[in-house]
């Protein structure tokens, strides 16, 4: 929940004459849904992806002020992040409602970005295995192979998200293997190597190469320091 509308566009404008070519890198923002309309009329034919931040489980309904998924499709929008570590924490969804909105958002037609947390707690027990596999399990539940192939995983401790403490390059690789050998209990070996898998924790201009020189991980799913325009180049230009 960042910037109006008006500094929204300012930003893209600023980076969309800079960013790799998407078969390089693919570039994306998740913003406030006041803004997307906006956003995705103004990437058309760019190599920037616009993407909701969070959407509800139904179409259409007595649900007022739940953002449809339907209705971010007809805007452009073609991504959505759902169970982000915030959404769990302030709004208690719990990976029943992830689950249902994962499968919704899937029959509106939008590829869905599933985060999955992992505490501070868990990991000084030595229970972040159970946690990270526990809630992909129950977050993608009822999902066919061909309907897993367009869901990406973000992998988000919570600890280090908007601390300045990120996890280690080996922390974070780690946790992006388990939940690749998540998915390939639950489905195939094919699949899990197909299905991208996103760090999101701390990541900033600083770190990301090391991140991104890791084998299980695809990408990153960045929060402060994609705020700002020269930031935001500097992560998607880090080769």
């Amino acid at each position: 929940m960042n910037k109006t509308a008006d500094q929204a566009l300012q930003f893209i404008n600023e980076v969309i004459p800079n960013l790799p070519p998407q078969d390089q890198v693919q570039s994306a923002i998740a913003a406030p849904a006041l803004f997307l309309q906006a956003m995705a009329a103004r990437t058309q034919a760019t190599d920037l992806d616009i993407i909701g931040e969070n959407c509800f489980y139904e179409d259409f309904g007595a649900y007022t002020g739940e953002t449809s998924p339907i209705a971010l499709k007809q805007l452009g929008v073609n991504y959505v992040i759902l169970g982000h570590s915030e959404r769990r924490l302030y709004f208690h969804e719990t990976d029943e409602i992830i689950n249902k909105k994962v499968h919704g958002a899937i029959r509106a037609g939008l590829d869905p970005i599933v985060c999955c947390d992992e505490t501070m707690g868990r990991q000084a027990a030595g229970d972040k295995i159970h946690w990270v596999v526990s809630q992909i399990m129950a977050d993608l539940r009822g999902l066919s192979e061909t309907e897993v192939k367009r869901v990406t995983i973000a992998y988000e401790p919570s600890w280090a998200i908007g601390t300045g403490t990120s996890a280690s390059s080996e922390q974070a690789e780690e946790g992006c293997y388990l939940i690749r050998q998540t998915i390939a209990d639950v489905y195939n070996d094919d699949l899990a190597n197909q299905i991208r898998v996103l760090y999101g924790g701390s990541v900033n201009p600083d770190n990301i190469g090391e991140l991104m020189a890791k084998d299980n991980i695809d990408g990153a799913l960045v929060g402060n320091a994609s705020l700002d325009a020269q930031s935001f180049l500097q992560l998607v230009n880090y080769q």
